[in-house]
C-alpha cells in the first residue's frame, strides 16, 4: 500500500516511517513542517530507500496537502502531526488550536476530496488514521482504566485540543462516511525522542551533571509504551482495523514518575557511573507542580488486542535500558539539538 504519513519527521512518525520501510512492502511519503521537534535526522537511516519520499509541508496548508496528496496516491493517510508537549501548551496554548484543529479539519477536508474521486476497490480500501492520546480521557483515581467508551475529559489545552480534533475525525467518519480510524495511546517512550520529554530530559540533564525536576512528589502514574511496540500497532489498526472504530493502545507498565526517574538514574549508574562516584538520583530535584496535573493515566488495551491480535513486546525494564542505551550511543543526534533548542521543564502558567 501508499501510506501518507503526516508528521514523519517527529519521534513517534519517524519510527512508523522507519518500521515500514523495514518491515513491510509499503510505500511511504513523509510529511512534515519540519517544526521545532521534527528533523530528518530520525529517518536518515531509511532515506535512500526506493520506497521513501519526503515532501516539506505544513498540514494547515491546504494546498500544500493537495497537492502531496494529488502526487502520491495514497491508500492510507495515517495523520500523526501535532504539537505534543503538554508544558508548551500551558505555556502558548494558541499553536496547538491552530496545528491540532484546523490542521486536523484540513486533512481530512483533503482527504475527504481525494477520497470521494476514488472510485471501486480503491475507495473502499481507503483509510483515514487519526493518531491520538489517552489524555483526551482527563484524570483517573486509583483504581480503573480508559477504553474506548470512556467519556472525553481533557484538562489540559493539549489534550483539549487533541480531544477536539478526535471529535472532527470522528464527525467526517459519521457525517461524510469517510472511512476513518481512532488510536489513543499512552506516554511512548525509546529512540529519537525530542530531548524535553521526561525520559529523554532526565538522560540528557543526568549526563550534564544538572538537576533533575520533577513536578511535585513524583507521584502521578503514567503507562509507558515503548515506541516500537505502538508503531506496531498503528500498521495492525490501517491494516486490519474496522473502519469508525477507535483503538486504545498501552503498554500495560504504570509507574509514578518518579519511578521512571529513578529507573533512568539506576541504569545510568550501571552504564556510565559519575566520576565522583555518587548516584544520578542525588541530582533528583523536586519542583513546584505544573497547573492542573492529572494525576493518572491507565489504558485497557483489550479491544485491540482482542480484534487485531497486537499485544506489546516489551515490558517498561527491557524498553527503558535500549532507551538508555540508544541514548548514550548516540549522542551524536541529541546533543545538537540540546545546544540549538535549550530543554527544561516548562509549564509554569507564570
Amino acid at each position: 500500500m501508499r501510506i501518507f504519513v503526516t508528521g514523519g519527521a517527529g519521534f513517534i512518525g519517524s519510527a512508523l516511517v522507519r518500521h515500514l520501510i523495514d518491515n513491510s512492502t509499503h510505500e511511504v511519503l513523509n510529511f512534515d513542517k519540519l517544526t521545532y521537534a521534527g528533523t530528518l535526522s530520525t529517518v536518515a537511516r531509511v532515506a535512500e530507500s526506493n520506497r521513501y519520499r519526503f515532501v516539506q509541508g505544513d498540514i494547515c496548508d491546504a494546498a500544500a496537502v493537495r497537492n502531496a496528496i494529488a502526487e502520491f496516491k495514497p491508500d492510507v493517510i495515517t495523520h500523526l502531526a501535532a504539537e505534543s508537549h503538554v508544558d508548551r501548551s500551558i505555556d502558548a496554548p494558541g499553536a496547538f488550536i491552530h496545528t491540532n484543529l484546523v490542521g486536523t479539519y484540513t486533512m481530512l477536508a483533503e482527504a475527504r476530496a481525494y477520497w470521494q474521486a476514488l472510485e471501486g476497490a480503491a475507495k473502499n480500501a481507503f483509510r483515514f488514521h487519526h493518531i491520538s492520546t489517552d489524555e483526551v480521557y482527563g484524570s483517573l483515581g486509583d483504581m480503573g482504566l480508559f477504553t474506548e467508551d470512556t467519556p472525553y475529559d481533557p484538562r489540559s489545552p493539549y489534550s483539549a485540543s487533541k480531544a477536539g480534533s478526535d471529535h472532527l475525525v470522528s464527525a467526517w467518519g459519521h457525517t461524510f462516511g469517510l472511512p476513518v480510524l481512532i488510536t489513543n495511546c499512552s506516554n511512548n517512550y525509546g529512540p529519537y525522542h525530542f530531548p524535553e520529554k521526561l525520559i529523554p530530559l532526565m538522560i540528557v540533564k543526568a549526563l550534564a551533571g544538572e538537576s533533575l525536576p520533577v513536578y511535585g512528589k513524583g507521584d502521578q502514574v503514567r503507562d509507558w509504551l515503548y515506541v516500537e511496540d505502538h508503531v506496531r500497532a498503528l500498521q495492525a489498526v490501517f491494516e486490519h482495523g474496522q473502519p469508525g472504530r477507535s483503538y486504545n493502545v498501552g503498554g500495560n507498565n504504570e509507574k509514578q514518575n518518579i519511578e521512571v526517574v529513578q529507573t533512568v538514574c539506576a541504569i545510568l549508574d550501571a552504564l556510565r557511573p559519575r566520576a565522583d562516584g555518587g548516584s544520578y538520583a542525588d541530582q533528583i530535584a523536586y519542583v513546584a507542580d505544573r497547573p492542573g496535573h492529572d494525576k493518572r493515566y491507565a489504558i485497557n488495551a483489550a479491544r485491540i488486542r482482542d480484534e487485531l491480535g497486537w499485544t506489546p513486546a516489551e515490558t517498561f525494564e527491557t524498553g527503558i535500558r535500549k532507551t538508555v542505551e540508544w541514548y548514550l550511543a548516540n549522542e551524536a543526534w541529541w546533543r545538537p539539538l540540546v545546544k540549538a533548542k535549550a530543554a527544561e521543564r516548562r509549564g509554569v502558567a507564570a
